[in-house]
């Protein structure tokens, strides 16, 4: 089963693209985009992003429009750290120095 979801972009319905078109002679209008959710699907998720934007430039629309509220809801007021070993410099390239970071406790064999 296939469920649509409307973007939510502020300014979908404004973009002048064919797809957006909807109407009959003599009332067109442009019409927010859908955007299908593949629910039935094993490879979605329904925290992805694009589930709710139909492009890139209506998530920023969006983002633009309603950071304030976005930041409120998980206010940050402490920096967050991860801890590492003391760094070391990489002395494979000729041309320019690279830094070693590992974090602590991590191994990163594969």
């Amino acid at each position: 089963m296939s469920d649509f979801k409307w973007c939510h972009g502020p300014s979908c319905h404004k973009s002048r693209t064919q797809d957006r078109v909807r109407g009959s002679k003599g009332s067109k209008v442009l019409r927010t985009r859908k955007i299908k959710q593949d629910i039935d699907r094993e490879w979605y998720h329904p925290d992805q992003v694009f589930n709710y934007f139909c492009s890139q430039g209506c998530l920023m629309d969006f983002m633009r429009a309603n950071i304030n509220r976005i930041v409120a809801i998980a206010p940050r007021h402490t920096p967050l750290e991860t801890p590492i070993e003391d760094p070391t410099k990489n002395t494979d390239h000729h041309y320019y120095s690279s830094w070693n970071i590992k974090e602590r406790g991590v191994d990163t064999a594969e």
